[in-house]
């Protein structure tokens, strides 16, 4: 997958953040590797190395977000979140933002932020044997955190209305199957 750019929200744009994009960079029977890039970081809130463990809240500082839902599924879906702390959090839904659940993963994602003086690339590889079957919709996403508490809500697409990374327009982009030789 190309990177993808994502777009600020419209009611909380950045302060100094000029671009962020997201891809999957690599998909095997055991890995699915992701990456995001964000481009003008020089006021943005890295939260504290807190060593690779569950932890909720992510979203309230910055964190990298994805969200699946089987392509032919029943309104249910899987999120993940990601931070540069090394923190990551994953949740089932029954339905939009009901039923919430922990997802059991078989070992923890492997998180790696890596800083230069005015850009972040963060890969995540996440355990397959831990995500729903194939064909997807896949929601990419993004919670950027500058100084003085100003967020940014960044996604592949954003609904009208409020900043809603659960909401289905947010699941815009489709990986399929691979095709059996």
């Amino acid at each position: 997958m190309e990177p993808a750019p994502l777009a600020p929200h419209p009611d909380h744009p950045p302060v100094a953040i000029r671009s962020a994009t997201a891809r999957i960079t690599t998909m095997d029977e055991h890995w699915l590797c992701l990456r995001w890039r964000v481009e003008g970081t020089t006021a943005l809130v890295i939260p504290a190395f807190a060593g690779r463990a569950r932890q909720d809240g992510l979203w309230q500082s910055t964190c990298f977000e994805m969200f699946l839902a089987e392509e032919a599924g029943e309104g249910g879906y899987a999120e993940f979140n990601f931070a540069p702390s090394e923190s990551w959090a994953a949740y089932d839904f029954d339905g939009y933002r009901d039923g919430m659940a922990p997802r059991p993963l078989p070992r923890q994602p492997v998180l790696t932020p890596r800083r230069g003086q005015d850009v972040l690339i963060f890969d995540v590889a996440i355990p397959r044997a831990g995500l729903p079957p194939l064909p997807w919709r896949i929601g990419l996403s993004a919670v950027l955190e500058e100084a003085g508490g100003v967020k940014s809500y960044w996604a592949l697409a954003h609904p009208p209305g409020r900043a809603d990374f659960h909401h289905a327009a947010c699941f815009a982009a489709r990986v399929e199957a691979p095709q059996q030789p």
